[in-house]
């Protein structure tokens, strides 16, 4: 295909594309008005099933499967990560020596690093019931432990951070979100449907359903798929190092 050919397909499709969106918004409620169609349903859904917070009903119920997409996308990113940055032939690794850490920085990361892994942690737990879930959780936890790169020193962090385990981590939170979908389709319902356990008592953390677990499968996806990243750019930038030396 020759680039004129292309560049027509490209002005076709977002021709066509162009012209749905501008149909669609003639179609949008009107700006500031009260009746908001999609918003009413999906609160609705959300009550029906005892969920709190809506967020996570959409998320994790009323749009379950798009939610397996973005994870899937997260998977693949991370996973194309660890092969781009793996070591080389022509690398090898140096053993950083340990950095002088100021006694404030040291002092703060290594208080604050305790409240923000518990504050993740607390965010994911409690995503069917208030603003957060498992993507926001998941970041907070991951970062919190690096907290400990910033207070100590590359090897404290390397002691909490098995990069394999994290990496199986990952994976296990990726099927654990498959296996619940599947399991909806053994019990004679849709892919994901929210139908497997009792949806319980509203604003309890026994509601919901399955959000909780689908919420606690991608919190703990995200935190391992951030770790395992982060472990991966940080090797390079510390213990990875060209055969010459530079």
């Amino acid at each position: 295909m020759n680039p004129r050919t292309r560049l027509w397909l490209v002005a076709v499709g977002g021709g066509g594309l162009a012209a749905l969106l501008v149909a669609a918004c003639f179609r949008l409620p009107a700006f500031g008005g009260d009746h908001h169609p999609y918003g009413d349903r999906a609160v609705d859904a959300s009550l029906a099933h005892r969920t709190a917070n809506t967020v996570a009903s959409v998320t994790f119920d009323q749009r379950a499967f798009d939610t397996l997409g973005e994870l899937t996308i997260l998977f693949a990113a991370v996973l194309g990560c660890v092969v781009l940055l793996r070591q080389t032939r022509d690398e090898h690794r140096a053993r950083p020596e340990p950095a002088g850490v100021a006694p404030p920085v040291r002092r703060y990361a290594l208080l604050v690093l305790p409240v923000a892994l518990l504050t993740g942690l607390y965010v994911v737990a409690h995503g069917q019931l208030s603003p957060g879930g498992g993507f926001q959780g998941g970041v907070v936890a991951a970062t919190a432990l690096h907290l400990l790169y910033l207070g100590a020193d590359y090897r404290a962090l390397e002691r909490v951070r098995p990069v394999g385990l994290y990496e199986a981590g990952d994976a296990v939170a990726v099927s654990a979100y498959l296996v619940t979908g599947v399991a909806a389709l053994l019990g004679g319902t849709a892919f994901l449907a929210n139908t497997l356990l009792p949806h319980g008592t509203f604003d309890t953390l026994s509601s919901g359903g399955t959000v909780p677990l689908l919420n606690a499968a991608v919190g703990m996806e995200v935190a391992c798929a951030v770790v395992v990243l982060l472990a991966r750019f940080l090797d390079q930038a510390v213990e990875i190092e060209e055969e010459s030396g530079t």
